[in-house]
């Protein structure tokens, strides 16, 4: 049997960003009162811990939009602070880490993962619709401040970012910033958006990069969120389902490159 030690829990379907991909401008969210208090969500996750998770991911929506979360992660301090918990980290659109930075630090917190698409303000803007890139790459340099990790997830769309790929992955070992490139799931007309023409293989970049790297292959485990809204069929919200990825490709500090096929084996790249 597997022991389960990685729990990702989604506190809040909300955000202040509408990307393209992730969800419509005009969005319907689940009534307040279906939401797990801060308090439920706390007993949840110490029941995990107390069975044997021992790293926690918090995500949305944008977790750090919801009222109150700091006292959360302040709760969850107790359980790093026993050794019971390993790690205890989030994922973000880094709308607010500018705000919230030292005091995550303070609450135990040492990686967070930014999702990051572009580094033109312009198409920073027409991505995530409500989104302002200044004020990301402020909470970017708050977070480093403030001593917490980093790493980039930008999601790969044909005809978007594809010329930003060496820019980004420039940008950010130059930062000592992990990058995970994702690609998009190919999901065809959802209604709002025509996703038709946006899904980009990551296989187009290995072979477009191909004398730059060096390949080899290993197996990965796939993991995925648990929903913290009070739902008894769906583990997770349908608008987060659509931006899961079929393949991932990760470059380090150390110039090192991978994808994640939908088979879920990996191919890692390192720099020549």
């Amino acid at each position: 049997m597997r022991a389960i030690t990685y729990l990702r829990v989604s506190v809040t379907d909300r955000c202040d960003f509408r990307c393209v991909y992730c969800m419509s401008e005009n969005m319907t969210f689940l009534p307040k009162k279906e939401l797990l208090t801060l308090e439920e969500l706390d007993r949840l996750c110490s029941n995990f811990v107390n069975l044997g998770v021992e790293k926690l991911r918090i995500t949305g929506g944008e977790p750090l939009v919801r009222r109150g979360i700091m006292t959360f992660f302040e709760g969850m301090k107790r359980h790093l602070d026993s050794g019971a918990l390993k790690e205890l980290t989030l994922t973000t659109n880094g709308s607010q880490l500018e705000r919230f930075a030292d005091d995550l630090y303070a609450a135990g917190v040492r990686r967070v993962n930014v999702s990051l698409d572009t580094l033109d303000e312009q198409k920073f803007a027409d991505i995530t619709r409500w989104g302002r890139l200044p004020q990301v790459l402020r909470g970017i340099d708050a977070a480093q401040r403030a001593g917490l990790k980093i790493k980039i997830n930008a999601v790969a769309l044909k005809g978007f970012n594809e010329p930003e790929l060496p820019r980004i992955t420039e940008w950010c070992a130059g930062r000592g910033i992990d990058l995970t490139w994702i690609e998009v799931m190919p999901m065809g007309d959802l209604g709002n958006e025509d996703r038709f023409g946006q899904f980009w293989s990551l296989k187009d970049v290995r072979a477009r990069y191909a004398e730059h790297y060096t390949v080899s292959c290993v197996w990965v485990k796939k993991m995925w969120p648990i929903c913290a809204h009070r739902c008894a069929s769906t583990p997770i919200r349908m608008s987060h389902c659509k931006k899961r990825s079929a393949r991932r490709l990760t470059a380090s500090r150390r110039g090192m490159i991978s994808t994640t096929p939908a088979s879920a084996s990996t191919v890692k790249c390192r720099a020549t």
